[in-house]
């Protein structure tokens, strides 16, 4: 089965995280740089069977757009231009960082490795794709 892609886009740098071929479990892949995504996609897209690819789209906490949501509006028109084959969903990712830093404390993450900003961009991704598998798939 193919796997569902999930991106944590920001201006530096971008989470990755992936799907199970079963589609259950969320794992993170890597963070990028920003500048690097695209060609890193285009490698991992040949590479693997990717089935979706799910934007985090950012939100204020009354639904508004943040300053961070044209770019990543920007990105989700290029990525469907870029991998028409592919549909491409933007999912709210109100909290995912601050759910990421939560979950780096409750997994025993020692504070050194918390204060890697590509270490919270990676969970996040991974929190984002989870609860799009939770909200979307049977």
């Amino acid at each position: 089965m193919p796997r569902l892609l999930c991106i944590d886009y920001g201006k530096k740098r971008t989470g990755i995280a992936v799907s199970d071929p079963l589609q259950i479990i969320a794992s993170g892949l890597c963070t990028v740089d920003s500048k690097e995504l695209i060609p890193f996609l285009k490698k991992y897209i040949s590479e693997e069977n990717v089935s979706t690819i799910i934007l985090g789209e950012p939100k204020n906490l009354d639904g508004t757009d943040t300053h961070s949501t044209p770019l990543v509006r920007s990105l989700f028109a290029n990525l469907t231009r870029l991998f028409p084959q592919i549909p491409m969903v933007l999912h709210d990712e109100s909290y995912s960082s601050k759910k990421a830093k939560t979950a780096m404390i409750e997994m025993g993450m020692k504070k050194k490795d918390r204060r890697v900003k590509g270490n919270v961009d990676v969970i996040a991704a991974s929190i984002i794709l989870q609860e799009y598998m939770s909200e979307n798939i049977d």
